[in-house]
């Protein structure tokens, strides 16, 4: 599959304009090992190092469909296990008002997101455990969370506004928590499948 056909594969799954543009002008063969390079635009998650995985480019615009993402809105945006980067330069193009934090533990793949993302001026990457999220620079309009939780850490629940979103994989299926007047609402979408947010022994 080509970046095109990737593209329309896609738009038949009804994602909205701003999430479609973000995919076409991200190199996704950019933020893949140089051997995976020729299956940059499979609709398939594929392995970086230590463990880690790109997400699925499908399973990618789902979830940033559920952040309900604001173009023009100065938002401040979580993305925990941010990898090499992708999600992160995606989030840009559709936010480009937005503050951006990105946590990766793995320290050669935040290096490499380093890299990709340097001509990006609003987005900050973080090498250290994301397990509990970011304090220092909560609360957050927006977070995501791209490695599967066992359960939704409480933490990090605390770290999102009041009419922010939280989107997090809990096992096998992609969460939605909303926070609206100071409720918390979820909804649950299951069928998917993540690599583990590596968390410490306290998580």
């Amino acid at each position: 599959m080509n970046k095109s056909q990737l593209i329309e594969t896609l738009k038949a799954q009804y994602f909205n304009e701003k999430i479609i543009k973000a995919f076409e002008k991200v190199r996704r063969e950019n933020f893949v090992p140089p051997n995976l390079v020729a299956h940059a635009y499979e609709d398939t998650a594929l392995q970086l190092e230590k463990g880690a995985t790109i997400s699925q480019p499908y399973t990618i615009a789902f979830m940033l469909s559920l952040l309900e993402l604001s173009e023009n809105k100065n938002q401040k945006i979580l993305e925990v296990g941010s990898g090499s980067g992708y999600v992160l330069a995606l989030l840009s193009q559709i936010t480009r008002a937005a503050e951006i934090f990105g946590i990766e533990i793995i320290s050669s793949l935040a290096n490499k997101s380093k890299r990709n993302l340097k001509n990006y001026k609003n987005i900050t990457i973080l090498n250290q455990d994301g397990s509990k999220g970011l304090p220092k620079k909560a609360p957050f309009d927006r977070i995501l969370v791209s490695a599967a939780a066992n359960k939704i850490p409480q933490s990090i629940i605390n770290q999102f506004k009041d009419n922010g979103i939280l989107v997090i994989p809990i096992k096998n299926s992609i969460f939605q928590i909303k926070k609206q007047n100071s409720k918390i609402i979820k909804k649950e979408f299951p069928g998917f499948v993540f690599v583990p947010l590596v968390e410490d022994k306290e998580g």
